[in-house]
């Protein structure tokens, strides 16, 4: 058993090894094999062989030899030691051991041929009447091979309990790698937006009104945006660390105010409503929902940023709504396949909601709705978001 599948531990078949082993010395000297030495010496040795081979010559058989191997040595020197019985004889341990070896190691098919090969030949000195206890003995087989097959069976489910840990584990890193590549997509989409914007107007301040004062207050502007940005940044990254504590809290519904004010000192014609208590809705709900009114935003600004926008937060009993809409009916506002219409979509629907993205009568509409039955759910799940 030293080129076992299914990963036994080393201690099983060693266990199993020293077992047969020791059945096979015990069987001998109940026949006074060893002084003088007499031909059940040469069963004796039949039986160990395969594992004398292996430990000795370091042979490695394949997974498809190794059970026949073994099994046709315990059948042939068990027929041999049986052709001089003894009271309580040990030589039919022999086989039970490698029945179970065989059981444990090979397939299905296999170890039920080697059980009837094995119960044959204890049947032959059982109908002889040369066999006491014959029904104990015949018992051994099946006992034997229980074992071995449960062992097969609990290191198979084993085997497909660890693939699916590892699968999950796959599927648990490649989540989080998304759900940060969302998080940097927004924070540098909406910052560069926002600073496009500023630098737009401070490049229109000194061409067409020659006014200094108003382009520096743009360009401080667009500064402090970008040193935010940079900021926010870190602090994604800086989720990939696990030693690192959380210092500050994700952004949620009630930093809309900051987020619209920003834009709209940044020259993007802006108006914002909210309806509802805020304060109802989760941490986990409202950051999907800010992320999802910032990438809107960014969006307008980048594609039509001449445009007047609404910005519309509803807050009900049971669900919220994000709407975001603009006057320019371009369809180049982001196409279906973009990463931000994706990465809106994906945290909309990671808490149960629904997301839409088109054309409406008024020019460009995104929406985003999530049931406030989802806090419980995502309660302790942020990650995912």
């Amino acid at each position: 058993m030293s080129n076992l599948p299914h990963n036994y531990p080393p201690i099983i078949p060693l266990v199993s090894d020293i077992s047969l082993l020791t059945v096979t010395v015990v069987a001998l000297v109940q026949r006074d094999a060893f002084i003088p030495p007499r031909w059940p010496l040469l069963a004796g040795f039949i039986a160990i062989a395969p594992i004398l081979w292996v430990f000795a010559f370091d042979y490695k058989p394949s997974e498809r030899t190794a059970p026949l191997v073994l099994a046709a040595g315990a059948i042939v020197s068990t027929g041999l030691l049986l052709l001089e019985p003894r009271p309580a004889d040990a030589a039919p341990f022999i086989m039970m051991i490698v029945v179970g070896e065989v059981a444990a190691t090979a397939t299905l098919r296999i170890g039920i041929c080697v059980a009837a090969a094995t119960a044959v030949v204890l049947a032959v000195p059982t109908a002889m009447g040369r066999l006491d206890n014959a029904p104990v003995y015949l018992m051994l087989i099946p006992l034997g091979w229980c074992v071995g097959f449960m062992l097969q069976t609990q290191m198979r489910l084993l085997e497909r309990e660890r693939e699916s840990q590892q699968q999950r584990a796959e599927q648990a890193a490649s989540d989080e790698r998304r759900r940060i590549a969302r998080e940097v997509h927004d924070v540098v989409a909406h910052s560069l937006s926002v600073t496009l914007l500023h630098l737009t107007g401070a490049r229109r301040a000194l061409q067409e009104d020659n006014d200094v004062n108003e382009a520096v207050e743009a360009l401080i502007d667009a500064e402090r945006l970008g040193r935010q940005a940079m900021s926010d940044i870190r602090r994604t990254v800086g989720l990939l660390d696990d030693s690192r504590g959380k210092t500050t809290p994700e952004p949620g519904l009630g930093d809309l105010d900051d987020l619209v004010a920003g834009f709209i000192r940044a020259g993007l014609r802006l108006d914002f409503t909210m309806h509802g208590d805020a304060d109802r809705v989760s941490a986990s709900i409202g950051l999907a929902l800010y992320r999802i009114a910032q990438e809107s935003l960014a969006n307008i600004a980048k594609h039509a940023p001449g445009a007047k926008a609404e910005l519309e937060v509803t807050v009900r009993d049971t669900k919220v709504t994000v709407t975001a809409t603009n006057t320019t009916a371009k369809d180049q506002l982001v196409g279906q396949g973009g990463s931000g219409l994706i990465g809106m979509r994906q945290r909309a629907e990671l808490l149960g909601g629904n997301f839409s993205a088109g054309p409406s009568p008024e020019g460009w509409s995104v929406r985003a709705e999530i049931p406030l039955a989802a806090q419980a759910d995502s309660a302790g799940c942020w990650f995912q978001i």
